[in-house]
């Protein structure tokens, strides 16, 4: 009787065993990157634009203005306020001919988070008496690195002869 009991024992331990590998194989599988709400509440808050580089940008290329708005000498120093609402601002500091040192932009932004995807940062620019949902147009950028004190963009460039162009934003709080 006593060696019945220890084989069902067994047994039924050796289905756990493979039933508990089974469920872990399973979840090496699944991507450890961060959701899109762990991603929001990342970016959330104020941050100051530092750096603006390139990636994968084919010798002699560059980017005269970037968002539709100005040149990227003029981002370098802005303060971008990101709202938990969506709500949002970028605050420009930079002088230059084109710069316009203490204007802020409104916008209103999110997190996209596509089918297989990168999650990505979006936002959409607010002219005065617009409602973002009257404004049908924006600007995304891949989330590639995120912590307390750090923040790290990349948005796709196309550039003719480039495969995987990226400016790369820099934010520090």
């Amino acid at each position: 009787m006593k060696v019945l009991k220890l084989r069902t024992l067994l047994v039924l331990l050796a289905l756990v065993t493979c039933a508990w590998a089974g469920c872990k194989t399973s979840q090496q599988g699944q991507s450890d990157s961060p959701s899109a709400r762990q991603w929001r509440n990342a970016v959330k808050g104020q941050w100051v634009l530092d750096e603006v580089g390139q990636q994968a940008f084919p010798k002699g290329a560059s980017v005269s203005r970037i968002f539709d708005e100005a040149p990227i000498e003029c981002f370098i120093g802005s303060t971008w306020n990101l709202i938990s609402n969506g709500r949002g601002g970028i605050t420009f500091t930079a002088n230059g001919d084109v710069c316009a040192p203490g204007a802020t932009r409104d916008i209103f932004w999110s997190v996209f988070d596509g089918d297989g995807q990168d999650v990505q940062f979006q936002f959409k620019k607010l002219y005065p008496g617009e409602k973002a949902s009257q404004v049908k147009e924006g600007y995304r950028l891949v989330l590639d690195y995120a912590d307390a004190q750090s923040l790290t963009m990349l948005m796709p460039v196309n550039i003719a002869g480039a495969k995987d162009a990226y400016l790369v934003f820099k934010f520090s709080r």
